[in-house]
C-alpha cells in the first residue's frame, strides 16, 4: 500500500520546492495543509508541479469567530497533552507583538477551537504515515506538529543545524533522532583541533547575512509598495485573522513608523551600549536572542521576559563576577528593542549592556561561563572549554559541559556547580562526529534570500501572485540542492520504515 504523507506548506517555499523532487524519489500519496495569503493561494489552487491528492487552506478553517466550546478545548488538552494557552499567549499574532489588532480572549479561544477540530479532522481522514514540516515558528504549525506527534505519526521536521550551513531532519526540533546512541571513539580530536574545525565553519557569516539594512533595497520597497497599494485588494483582512486591522493606510503608516523607530533606537543603543568591552574582568556571558522568534516563544515559553530573566541571573552569580549582556546584531531586523529595555538592563548594578557589534566569540573565549535561553552560544562555549546553561531541550545538553535549567530556583546552585567543571573534549568530539554524519549540506539562508528575491519583493510583501512558469524557473535554478534535500527526506522515511 502506498504511503500517505501530509505536508505543511506556507510562504516559506522550501517545503513545496522539496516536495517537487521528493515525489520523484518515493511512491506516496501527498496531501497538503496550506497557510498562505489570498493572492498566493491562486498558485496552489492551479499548480500541477506537485501532485497533491487533496489540499486544505488553513485560513478557510479558522473563522468565523464564535462562542468557544470550553469543554471541547479542555478535552483536547487532556487527550493530547497539549497546553493551548502556552501556544496562544506566546504567539506573535495573538499577543504582545501585533500592531494592528488586540485579540480578545473569546477570539483566541474560537480560533483555537476551529484549528483543533480542523487538524483532528484532517489527520482522521487521511490517516497519514508521515507528516513533513519545517521547524514550527507560529502557534498553528506548532499545534499541528504536537498533535501529529501525540497521535504517534512520524513527524519529520527540517531545521538548520547549529553546525555550519547544514540541515537536519528529526522528530524533535534541534534534537537529533538516535543522538543518545552516539558512537564512542578510540581516537579523539583535542580542543585545539576541535576549535580549528569550528572556526572553519565560519558561522559568523550567518549573522552577517541576517543583519540586513532594515530599510531594504529601495527598488524592493518601491515595487512592493506599488503592488500593495494599487494591485492588492486587501481581502486578507476578512479571510485571515492574522490580517485583522491591516488597512492599507495603517500598514503604510506602521512601516514608516517602524523605519523612524529603528533609526532612533539605533542612535540610542550605539551611543549608550558598551563598546570595547573589558575582557580581563571576571564575567558571565548572556547573549540576547532575536525577539519574536521560535527560539524564545516556543523553545523557551516560560522565559520570554528578558528583563526578569537577566535579573534572576544577576541575583545568582558570584559576587566577584559581572554579567555581560549583549544585544543580537540581527535584532536590527525587528527594529531593535525599546530603549526602556536597554535602560532597565543597564540599571541592574552588576550588569553591563554590550553593543551588538562586539564579538560574541571573544566574549565566549574570555568569560567564566555562558548562559543562554536557547541557540548556539551554549554549544560554542564547549569548543572554548567553558561551561554553559541553557533553558531549551536541544541535543547538545547531552554534553557534560552544558546544563539544562529546569526551574529558575535552581539557577544559583547550577551556576556554582558549573563554574567548577572541567570540560571534556572527548564527548564534544563524539557529538560533533555524530552531527556531521547525520546532517547534510544545505545553505538555508541562501535559499531563503533567493526565494524572497524571486517572489516576495526581497521579503517586503507576503501577499503576491506566483505563476507556475516562475516557479518552474526557481525549481530549475535550485535543482541540485533541492534534489539533495529530497533524497535526505527519502532516506529518513526509509529509516522509519526499518524501525
Amino acid at each position: 500500500m502506498r504511503d500517505k504523507i501530509i505536508v505543511w506548506l506556507d510562504s516559506n517555499l522550501m517545503q513545496f520546492s522539496m516536495c517537487y523532487y521528493l515525489q520523484k524519489e518515493i511512491d506516496a500519496d501527498f496531501f497538503a495543509i496550506i497557510d498562505v495569503t489570498d493572492k498566493t493561494r491562486t498558485f496552489f489552487e492551479k499548480q500541477n508541479l506537485v501532485n497533491f491528492k487533496k489540499i486544505w487552506f488553513y485560513h478557510d478553517n479558522t473563522l468565523p469567530i464564535k462562542n468557544p466550546d470550553l469543554d471541547y478545548l479542555l478535552s483536547f488538552e487532556k487527550k493530547y497533552d497539549i497546553q493551548l494557552w502556552k501556544l496562544a499567549i506566546n504567539d506573535r499574532i495573538f499577543h504582545d507583538f501585533n500592531d494592528f489588532h488586540n485579540f480578545s480572549k473569546n477570539e483566541i479561544l474560537s480560533i483555537l477551537e476551529n484549528e483543533c477540530k480542523f487538524f483532528e479532522s484532517v489527520l482522521t481522514e487521511v490517516q497519514p504515515n508521515y507528516v513533513i514540516m519545517h521547524e514550527p515558528y507560529q502557534h498553528q504549525d506548532e499545534l499541528f506538529f504536537e498533535l501529529s506527534k501525540s497521535k504517534k505519526i512520524p513527524t519529520l521536521a527540517f531545521f538548520f543545524s547549529t553546525l555550519g550551513y547544514k540541515c537536519e531532519i528529526s522528530q524533535n526540533v534541534h534534537y537529533a533522532d538516535d543522538i543518545s546512541n552516539m558512537k564512542k571513539k578510540v581516537d579523539h580530536r583535542n580542543f585545539d583541533e576541535l576549535r580549528k574545525y569550528y572556526d572553519s565553519l565560519n558561522l559568523s557569516n550567518k549573522i552577517k547575512k541576517a543583519n540586513i539594512d532594515p530599510f531594504g533595497n529601495k527598488t524592493n520597497i518601491l515595487t512592493a509598495a506599488i503592488d500593495y497599494i494599487f494591485k492588492t485588494k486587501n481581502n486578507n483582512t476578512k479571510t485571515h485573522y492574522s490580517y485583522f486591522g491591516h488597512s492599507k493606510i495603517k500598514a503604510i503608516l506602521n512601516a514608516i513608523s517602524n523605519s523612524i523607530k529603528t533609526k532612533r533606537r539605533w542612535e540610542y543603543l550605539d551611543k549608550h551600549l558598551t563598546k570595547n568591552i573589558n575582557l580581563n574582568k571576571k564575567f558571565i556571558y548572556f547573549p540576547l536572542h532575536i525577539e519574536q522568534e521560535r527560539s524564545t516563544l516556543i523553545a523557551t515559553p516560560f522565559y520570554t521576559n528578558d528583563i526578569e530573566f537577566i535579573k534572576n541571573i544577576a541575583k545568582s552569580i558570584p559576587i566577584d563576577h559581572l554579567l555581560y549582556v549583549k544585544e543580537h546584531p540581527a535584532q536590527l531586523t525587528r527594529h531593535w528593542r525599546d530603549k526602556k529595555i536597554y535602560q532597565a538592563i543597564s540599571n541592574i548594578p552588576n550588569v553591563i549592556m554590550v553593543h551588538p557589534f562586539e564579538s560574541s566569540i571573544d566574549m565566549i573565549k574570555n568569560c567564566s561561563m555562558v548562559i543562554t535561553k536557547s541557540g548556539t552560544a551554549a554549544l560554542e562555549a564547549s569548543f572554548y572549554e567553558k561551561p554553559a546553561i541553557t533553558c531549551a531541550d536541544f541535543d547538545y545538553v547531552l554534553l557534560p559541559s552544558v546544563e539544562r535549567l529546569e526551574k529558575i530556583e535552581d539557577l544559583p546552585k547550577l551556576i556554582s556547580s558549573s563554574l567548577k567543571k572541567k570540560i571534556d573534549f572527548k564527548t564534544l568530539d563524539e557529538y560533533v562526529t555524530f552531527k556531521n554524519e547525520n546532517t547534510f549540506e544545505f545553505n538555508g539562508t541562501e535559499f531563503d534570500i533567493n526565494s524572497v528575491k524571486k517572489f516576495f519583493h526581497g521579503g517586503r510583501l507576503a501577499d503576491v501572485t506566483i505563476t507556475e512558469n516562475k516557479m518552474k524557473e526557481f525549481l530549475s535554478e535550485n535543482e541540485v540542492k533541492l534534489e539533495l534535500f529530497a533524497k535526505e527526506y527519502a532516506k529518513k522515511i526509509k529509516f522509519f520504515k526499518k524501525k
